[in-house]
């Protein structure tokens, strides 16, 4: 049977511009997978951003001593490391987060 309108592969109405019923609800719950990854993944940068604001209170800028200024340049440091983390997974939140809509437009693509 030749395709129908706008390139319709429909066989007795089982698929719809080559996807069928089955297809889309596979894509529909990828998606949502995906989706939910991408939350997950900003619950980690939340989190992230919780333990940076617990190492800022304990900066200890009263404490002047050789020891202090050596206790600080730690903690800076490890800050330093931890925003380089949060900002990772910020970007992979973005990054995923696009997957799950391309997941979402892969549903209505024709053919492999």
């Amino acid at each position: 049977m030749p395709p129908g309108p706008a390139g319709s592969t429909a066989v007795h109405g089982t698929a719809v511009l080559g996807v069928t019923a089955a297809d889309a609800l596979a894509c529909a719950s990828r998606s949502y997978e995906v989706q939910q990854l991408a939350a997950r993944v900003a619950r980690c940068a939340d989190e992230a951003d919780a333990v940076l604001a617990a190492v800022a209170r304990l900066e200890l800028q009263t404490w002047q001593s050789p020891a202090g200024r050596a206790y600080r340049l730690t903690l800076s440091l490890q800050a330093a490391a931890l925003r380089r983390s949060r900002n990772a997974l910020l970007d992979a939140v973005a990054v995923v987060s696009r997957h799950a809509q391309s997941v979402t437009l892969s549903t209505g693509r024709t053919g492999p």
